[in-house]
């Protein structure tokens, strides 16, 4: 059973990540997301590829958006030690982009490596992320561990659960002895967890609570990574989870992150506003 909504939240208080409606160049998302009201934005990397970075932090100032995240850096965990090196050097040129940007953190999809265990990749993750301390510190951008579902334990992420992250995340702080590290919490990977309640508290506590991505578990699902559903039509129990986040603490900007190649063949105007009336009525 899914929660009582809580009171609507105005669109200003939602960000889209450019990967929603993935059909538009970036320009054109920007200038829709602001036309229709939301709040914020997260960048994909691609969508900036090759362009001046200057006019693209110019545009969403100018737009009235809040830069939220640059999406996305990671994958860290390899057993070959050349490809770890070449993951840490990717990931600078994620902060570096991010600070260009004028984007607060980048989030981390941190990556797995079949032919080494989970415990090891997390301890790959872990070292990998004490490296980074410095860059992002000197960047002034934060470095947001997401959890994916177990399913992409495979080679997508080692950290599957908001536990995992919480711990790697509070391990790298009290290392370095500097808040740099966060916790994202995406629905989509973490409704299933019983832990989630008591994790979600204990980001909100030790202040790593960064993100929090909405969509929805489509039933039934028929592709794990481009079949996400848009809010109200699956089983997620998204008010009870922003009620979680939010009694932890977070008051940020709530992000859409939608995959979905059935939406994508929409015209995306339409599906813009599909999104909007879901952020107001299912979140």
């Amino acid at each position: 059973m899914k929660s009582p909504q809580r009171n609507s939240l105005p669109l200003s208080k939602f960000a889209m990540h450019t990967i929603t409606t993935k059909p538009w160049p970036l320009e054109r998302a920007i200038d829709e997301f602001a036309r229709v009201g939301f709040g914020g934005i997260s960048i994909w990397r691609d969508t900036f590829e090759g362009r001046d970075l200057t006019k693209v932090r110019t545009q969403v100032r100018q737009a009235g958006l809040k830069g939220v995240s640059l999406v996305r850096g990671g994958f860290f965990a390899h057993a070959d030690k050349a490809k770890r090196r070449e993951a840490l050097d990717e990931n600078r040129r994620c902060i570096d982009e991010a600070q260009s940007l004028d984007l607060p953190a980048v989030v981390l999809v941190c990556g797995a490596d079949p032919e080494i265990s989970l415990a090891e990749s997390r301890e790959i993750i872990q070292e990998s992320l004490e490296s980074l301390v410095p860059d992002a510190q000197a960047a002034g951008v934060r470095l947001g561990i997401e959890p994916l579902h177990p399913m992409y334990a495979d080679t997508r992420s080692a950290v599957n659960t908001l536990g995992q992250s919480n711990d790697i995340a509070m391990a790298v702080n009290k290392a370095s002895g500097i808040m740099s590290i966060g916790s994202v919490v995406d629905v989509y990977h973490l409704w299933w967890d019983d832990a989630l309640p008591a994790e979600i508290d204990r980001a909100g506590e030790e202040g790593i609570l960064q993100a929090f991505h909405v969509c929805d578990w489509r039933v039934p699902t028929r592709d794990f990574l481009w079949d996400r559903g848009l809010m109200g039509e699956g089983c997620i129990d998204i008010p009870g989870i922003r009620a979680q986040v939010e009694d932890a603490g977070f008051d940020g900007l709530i992000e859409v992150e939608i995959f979905s190649h059935e939406y994508w063949k929409l015209d995306q105007n339409l599906w813009l506003e599909k999104i909007a009336r879901a952020c107001r009525e299912n979140v």
